[in-house]
């Protein structure tokens, strides 16, 4: 058994260049935004989940018609139902998630270079799959422009020693009393987190920054998530939603609340699942570093992401490439969402071999890659400016090389710039020191 030494993991250096760098080794044409492709594909997922509602009905007529029955047997026409059911769920699941990543390209201006068609796209879509549009749209592009720093990120912020109550020089063996959970534990925890977590972020910011006060959350227009003169948007996202209630409410009245969570609330329900798990493992790995003030920047940030082969087809084709080629959307998030033309493909291409090793792909299923990152990524260290996740165990399996406390290049590049004021409001970002 190989014998544990934290001298001898490998060594890890932050990404040296520049944004500019990075942006000029990326061809212009992958940037152009066509308004008339995204409603393309925005009409095709409609279409879908249409086609899907109808043949679950159709299937649901058919399987419980008396001659069928009969036919069938009761017990044998009841399990097929069951199926059928499920299947619509899956594929509706994935389609509604597809439209879902629409107006999360809507939020970064990826759709369409109209920002009013932008706006009002992803206003729609998200309204009706219960997200807040220009609330989340606020907080997600500050997540972007944060990403991967400890003490400014949005959302998926490692705990660290102390969060834990973990003493720093202990055995090994004693970490099992901070860390160790039974399978069926974990399992369930994991669970929570896959279908609450959502909701959660948006009703009590779980998962957010830590020095937010109390109660902040996405529908309160003067939250501390947004600026003044956000105010009014805010409140447009909170009325979507209650107009969105009682549509739902009034659909619950009229085909009654079990045919409406057959048909809506199942689907949107794995819906967050699929967002929790395509973030979460997006932006959690072991391998992954985070950043605090001394050595963070915009790029260095941006390349904390990984890249993930989710689903195979089903996540290529309902979910537009976005879970397939994350990284590039942070460089940054204005390329056109990836199905179309498959710009972000060929611009993976590009910047993977412009930054090489800092490029990160796992070919790992998805479901085990969620078990697997779930334990072994459990906390960091309180001191170090760049910083790794360890298991259950106090285990790293990256050290970061030691270097000068500087923040090189920091922030130099088309527009990204950092200032005392923030970044440019029209992004709707700012870069944070800790008030």
């Amino acid at each position: 058994m190989q014998v544990y030494r934290e001298d001898e993991l490998p060594e890890y250096t932050p990404l040296p260049w520049s944004l500019g760098q990075i942006r000029a080794a990326i061809p212009s044409h992958l940037w152009e935004r066509k308004t008339y492709r995204g409603l393309y594909y925005l009409a095709r997922d409609i279409f879908m989940a249409t086609a899907a509602w109808k043949g679950i009905l159709w299937a649901e007529s058919v399987l419980t018609r008396p001659c069928v029955v009969h036919i069938l047997g009761s017990s044998v026409s009841k399990l097929a139902l069951y199926c059928v059911w499920l299947i619509y769920w899956w594929f509706q699941s994935l389609i509604f998630a597809g439209i879902w990543g629409i107006g999360h390209e809507c939020g970064h201006g990826a759709f369409s270079p109209n920002r009013q068609i932008c706006d009002i796209v992803g206003f729609i879509v998200h309204t009706t799959l219960w997200t807040p549009y220009f609330s989340w749209k606020y907080s997600h592009r500050r997540h972007h422009m944060n990403h991967a720093s400890m003490e400014c990120d949005e959302v998926y912020i490692p705990k660290t020693r102390s969060d834990l109550g973990i003493p720093k020089d202990i055995r090994e063996s004693d970490y099992e009393d901070y860390l160790g959970d039974i399978p069926i534990y974990t399992l369930c925890i994991l669970l929570r987190q896959q279908l609450l977590a959502f909701p959660a972020y948006f009703l009590l910011n779980v998962s957010g920054r830590k020095d937010y006060p109390r109660w902040t959350n996405h529908y309160n227009p003067n939250s501390a998530l947004f600026y003044k003169h956000q105010y009014y948007n805010i409140v447009v996202s909170d009325l979507g939603i209650l107009v969105m209630t009682i549509i739902v409410f009034h659909a619950g009245e009229t085909w009654g609340a079990a045919k409406v969570m057959k048909l809506y609330g199942a689907p949107w329900l794995l819906v967050t699942h699929w967002f929790i798990m395509i973030t979460y493992l997006h932006h959690t790995d072991i391998n992954i570093p985070h950043y605090r003030d001394g050595q963070w920047n915009f790029q260095r940030g941006a390349a904390s992401t990984i890249d993930r082969d989710f689903l195979g087809w089903q996540g290529r084709f309902f979910l537009h490439d976005i879970a397939h080629y994350h990284v590039v959307h942070h460089f940054p998030p204005t390329i056109p969402f990836c199905e179309l033309t498959h710009h972000c493909a060929e611009a993976t291409k590009y910047l993977r071999a412009y930054i090489g090793s800092y490029y990160r792909r796992s070919k790992k299923p998805v479901f085990r890659a969620l078990w697997d990152t779930y334990n072994e990524c459990q906390f960091v260290d309180d001191e170090g400016d760049i910083v790794f996740y360890r298991d259950r165990e106090g285990r790293a399996s990256m050290r970061p090389v030691a270097i000068a406390a500087h923040c090189a290049d920091a922030n130099s590049a088309d527009g990204w710039e950092r200032s005392s004021k923030g970044i440019s409001e029209h992004e709707g970002g700012r870069f944070c020191h800790v008030p």
